[in-house]
């Protein structure tokens, strides 16, 4: 074999071994970033995570929903309340308290419409529950499944009787919801913040 023959089946495996380790390297660099992005998410949303690969059934499709979700939510101009809003929403939060005492099954719907009250004012799209907690998910990922609860007790009541105890369970989720929406420091808001707090009813 002439000697240009040898030199063209090394170029060749060059090439060959060059293709291979750039096809490796690009694996390895999408590995890397899938791993990143799933710690990021898990850290960024929580429990939500869990739930939402849970419900989708597929890690990656579960992955994708909840970086659609802060896409959208960077979207939205979401405002601290001022302070006037912040004390009359807190009055009206004292008078649904006071009306659980004496009619439960109102007071958890109020409890919810004023919850969405509030979402409305910090900037929040309203119109659709299951946006209303992906939105929330992205801020509060630590209190949206509890704001789904609430919002399904309020529902069941409306179809049939709920106890007492199961209204009193939603009206403590809603109050947590709502304590965060009225939070004004800015740090508050970060999903990665502890969330946990005593409530009462």
């Amino acid at each position: 074999m002439p000697v240009w023959g040898w030199i063209l089946i090394a170029v060749l495996v060059v090439i060959a071994v060059l293709v291979v380790i750039a096809v490796l390297a690009i694996i390895a660099s999408r590995s890397i970033s899938s791993r990143k992005r799933t710690e990021r998410l898990k850290g960024r949303f929580g429990p939500e995570y869990e739930r939402t690969v849970g419900e989708v059934g597929d890690q990656g499709a579960a992955e994708k929903e909840l970086a659609a979700r802060e896409r959208n939510r960077e979207k939205l101009d979401i405002v601290p309340l001022p302070p006037e809003a912040r004390a009359k929403y807190t009055d009206s939060w004292r008078t649904v308290q006071i009306e659980f005492v004496d009619n439960p099954s109102s007071a958890v719907a109020a409890a919810d419409r004023l919850v969405i009250h509030v979402m409305r004012e910090r900037g929040y799209p309203i119109d659709d529950f299951d946006q209303r907690a992906a939105d929330i998910s992205v801020d509060h990922p630590k209190v949206v499944e509890n704001y789904r609860a609430a919002h399904g007790i309020y529902l069941a009541q409306e179809q049939g009787d709920i106890g007492t105890e199961q209204q009193r369970e939603a009206f403590v989720h809603y109050r947590e919801l709502f304590e965060k929406l009225l939070e004004t420091d800015e740090s508050k808001d970060e999903p990665n913040k502890d969330e946990s707090k005593e409530t009462r009813a």
